[in-house]
């Protein structure tokens, strides 16, 4: 199987949705248009993404819902349970641990850890927040996923200990690049980015606002 890039399994992710979404509709088949039209892309581009991971649809009839939903499912990992951990009992981590619906696509935050003392021992849910100091000593392949909640500073440290437990994949919400081995995945969500690009692109349109009424 070639690369798949970042781009084509986030728009698998969306297919995933809508099909979860049409499949409660009780039907049966869904075009491509359907897939794509959420994402504003069109079908031609729905009909490459899938084409990478084989043939699932018949031309003129679309594709079957519970069928592709199965491979989707398979394809994005979502055929298992993932255990998560979290590193971060602030206002991040706690809303993490709170959202159910994670468990409903598989992911299982089962442990959250703080160094603070005024947080370990607190409850969060059915999770008792433990203290990060031992999270050294947990046995490799606990957690199959680390979940950094952590202020800047701390992330790297967290980052290390994670690996250490035998961590292969990392969401990182501290706005720092992160050292990891080459085995290790790690996705960041810098929230301060995404207001920035909307801060850009809104000022952008303020201009061409101000630029067109000016040159009427």
């Amino acid at each position: 199987m070639p690369r798949i890039s970042e781009p084509t399994v986030r728009r698998l992710s969306q297919y995933y949705r809508v099909l979860r979404e049409v499949e409660a509709e009780g039907r049966r088949l869904v075009s491509s248009h359907r897939l794509g039209e959420r994402e504003g892309i069109t079908s031609a581009q729905v009909r490459k993404d899938l084409s990478m991971f084989g043939s699932f649809g018949r031309r003129g009839l679309g594709y079957n819902v519970a069928h592709l939903r199965a491979e989707i499912c398979a394809i994005l990992g979502l055929d298992r349970r993932w255990r998560v951990a979290v590193v971060g009992a602030g206002h991040i981590g706690s809303a993490l641990v709170a959202y159910r619906g994670f468990a409903e696509l598989g992911f299982d935050i089962v442990a959250i850890y703080d160094r603070d003392p005024d947080r370990i021992g607190r409850r969060l849910g059915e999770l008792e927040v433990e203290d990060v100091g031992v999270l050294p000593r947990v046995a490799p392949g606990t957690y199959d996923m680390g979940v950094i909640a952590t202020p800047l500073r701390a992330a790297q440290d967290v980052a290390d200990l994670l690996v250490a437990a035998g961590v292969r994949g990392i969401l990182n919400f501290a706005p720092r690049v992160l050292q990891v081995p080459e085995s290790v995945t790690v996705r960041t969500m810098d929230m301060a980015v995404e207001f920035e690009s909307l801060s850009f692109e809104l000022s952008r349109d303020r201009s061409r606002r101000r630029r067109n009424r000016d040159g009427a």
